[in-house]
């Protein structure tokens, strides 16, 4: 299994664990606390709302991103509790993929009475951030 694959493995896993414990249809924030505390326990290193550095015909400034989880630094989590994921979701979280640099990337709804998370893969050949 592949590095990115092996890591998105454990990142589900830990969604799943999160899920059948709290259920669905609570807010946003109460899963990423708890998707923290349960990466944390699997020895994951997460980072959350971050700044990222932007530069736009030299000019160069910090923006604060409000990602919900980077997970050792390598794959993107977004989590949300809604009624179904629409295409902004998707858009918003290729947009941190794109301005962190980050190839690899998880969209988990966890309003679905079953998770069924969303991996989008991104390659960097265009110029951004």
């Amino acid at each position: 299994m592949k590095p990115f694959d092996q890591l998105s493995y454990q990142i589900i896993g830990g969604a799943i664990e999160v899920h059948r414990l709290k259920g669905a249809g609570l807010i946003e924030t109460i899963y990423q606390r708890c998707m923290e505390r349960e990466l944390d326990l699997r020895e994951l290193r997460t980072v959350r709302q971050m700044e990222v550095e932007i530069e736009y015909k030299g000019l160069v400034f910090r923006e604060p991103l409000k990602l919900d989880l980077l997970v050792e630094n390598r794959v993107l989590v977004e989590l949300k509790s809604v009624e179904r994921i629409l295409p902004v979701h998707k858009a918003q979280l290729l947009s941190y993929m794109k301005l962190l640099k980050v190839p690899v990337g998880l969209l988990i709804n966890f309003h679905e009475p079953i998770l069924k998370p969303q991996r989008r893969n991104h390659s960097f050949d265009t110029k951004c951030g």
